[in-house]
């Protein structure tokens, strides 16, 4: 329903045109009127209708003047000039203001009804495409999203040679070039009790997520991405002198941004070391990860660098066990590991949390309490969810931890393959639970894909899951972004019927979820390689 103003001095004429036409019948809700500019403007601003209707001539401040204040603010309203003045001069006027129609008193019921059925008709075709232009705009922004990812996943896997790195990085129309690089990842985690799993996100993580690409788009030195679900990263490029500069910038930045927040996300950055080579990338995304994988340990330190990492491994001070600091084998460490923690950053875990309390270890009594917390809390969060213990624990367990206690055996080696199993399962029950909610998702999409109104957030919702985790999960299990999925659905469908009905174009289009049969023919056209028409007739 559009919202319609009215302004006019006369009160005849007003009263006429308010009670005499009928609005809703013509697709208008009647939000207000004024007896001249002056008193229509504030309320105009409130009510922000889509069509205004005002007289030409007004006391203090006519129809013109006021048109051009309110075609400023708000530039898609639509105005319909009123007037007993036919000179051509008050028509030069209205159509340099934006005037939509000039209507000459006395209006009747039938122009003006024919006049409002046209602006409505044209304010539909706008929204329409208007529409049409940020659902292709998203569809773009999504499928440049996981292209990039993909892309950055390959340089720094290391399995791409600088000639394909930059021959893909043209392909995606990213600038690669420079004398140094560096790279700075933000670990951004949803903050929870214990091992309770949340797959809705609070609105600040969206914040802080609009915020990192607003602010890092803007600079040529930087490329940001999202990595996964948890994990953000900035590739920094420059001159060498200049990078500790931008680094610095960078993390300020995201401090900045994530702090803002802090009432509900967790976020930890890692600043890496600058490399001098594309090649060198890999060896620079692993310094991070590992500087990375020591924020369970400093759980108060946001910012992370290679030199506070170098202060967490064993040195050459040793502590007996009267002055082990407690804080370090804190059990929520490895809660904390637990929950967010990878395979790839058990060594370093493992290493931080057993620095410096070698010479405790020779302690039988310390040993004991290692090892007690430890499958405690591991048995715990196991339990949590839903693996028994005794389907965690062997009996070789028990062998390896009497072995551990009485004769000081490898504790180190225990504590990694017993978080390396935990992880695991974890992994396995995460990876089950993203399956589940993938179908959900697939058979919604099954349901509804013919729906014009469908998309990622509608079928997040429907499915009860936030539209990140479901677009993370849909991404990394279909290996295909979300519009690419329906589209290719859709697309299907509409061959299969072009070839096997007498439906004209236009019903096709509506039966395979696209209300615009020019929308649709240029998505056919562009995924298929020639018109719905082509098709039809055997190309």
């Amino acid at each position: 329903m559009l919202k319609v103003f009215l302004v006019e001095d006369e009160s005849i004429v007003r009263e006429g045109l308010k009670n005499n036409i009928p609005w809703l019948e013509y697709g208008y809700q009647f939000m207000g009127e004024a007896s001249d500019g002056e008193m229509a403007l504030p309320m105009i601003r409130k009510v922000r209708p889509d069509v205004l209707i005002t007289d030409i001539k007004m006391p203090f401040m006519d129809g013109l003047a006021l048109s051009q204040i309110v075609t400023q603010e708000i530039p898609d309203i639509k105005i319909i000039i009123i007037s007993g003045y036919d000179e051509f001069e008050y028509a030069q006027r209205a159509i340099r203001v934006g005037v939509e129609q000039y209507l000459l008193k006395p209006v009747t019921r039938g122009a003006l009804r024919k006049v409002l059925l046209e602006i409505r008709e044209k304010i539909e075709t706008e929204q329409e495409q208007k529409n049409y232009l940020e659902t292709f705009q998203n569809e773009m922004k999504e499928y440049e999203d996981y292209s990039r990812r993909n892309f950055l996943e390959k340089i720094f896997g290391g399995v791409l040679s600088v000639q394909q790195i930059y021959e893909e990085a043209a392909k995606l129309s990213l600038e690669l070039d420079g004398p140094c690089y560096n790279l700075v990842l933000l670990n951004l985690q949803v903050k929870r009790q214990n091992s309770e799993r949340m797959e809705r996100e609070p609105e600040g993580s969206d914040k802080v997520r609009e915020a990192l690409f607003r602010y890092f788009m803007r600079f040529p030195e930087y490329l940001v991405f999202r990595w996964n679900i948890s994990l953000y990263g900035v590739l920094i490029k420059g001159e060498a002198e200049r990078m500790e500069e931008y680094r610095d910038r960078c993390v300020s930045q995201i401090e900045k941004i994530c702090s803002a927040e802090e009432f509900s996300m967790e976020w930890y950055v890692a600043a890496g070391e600058p490399v001098e080579r594309l090649s060198l990338l890999p060896e620079c995304y692993g310094k991070v990860n590992h500087i990375l994988a020591h924020r369970f340990f400093s759980p108060q330190r946001h910012i992370l660098t290679e030199k506070d990492a170098a202060g967490l491994l064993p040195g050459k001070d040793t502590k007996s066990f009267e002055s082990v600091d407690s804080a370090k084998v804190n059990p929520e460490i490895i809660q904390g590991f637990l929950r967010e923690g990878k395979l790839e950053e058990i060594e370093d875990f493992v290493s931080g949390y057993l620095a410096g309390v070698q010479e405790a270890l020779e302690s039988r009594l310390f040993r004991d309490y290692l090892l007690l917390n430890m499958q405690f809390t591991t048995v715990n969060y196991m339990e949590a969810l839903g693996i028994n213990q005794q389907d965690f624990l062997t009996r070789d367990d028990h062998a390896r931890v009497h072995e551990i206690s009485v004769n000081g055996g490898n504790l180190r080696d225990y504590m990694r393959e017993l978080l390396e199993r935990a992880i695991s399962l974890r992994d396995k029950e995460n990876e089950s639970q993203g399956k589940r909610v993938l179908t959900k998702g697939l058979e919604y999409i099954e349901d509804n894909f013919s729906e014009d109104t469908l998309s990622l957030n509608s079928v997040a919702g429907a499915i009860g899951v936030s539209s990140n985790y479901f677009s993370s999960v849909f991404s990394q299990e279909m290996k295909m972004t979300f519009i690419e999925y329906v589209t290719k659905k859709r697309m299907d469908k509409a061959r299969k019927l072009l070839r096997q009905s007498e439906k004209h174009t236009g019903e096709i289009a509506a039966e395979v979820g696209y209300k615009d049969p020019h929308y649709f023919s240029f998505v056919f056209k562009k995924t298929v390689g020639c018109t719905p028409r082509e098709y039809r007739n055997g190309k």
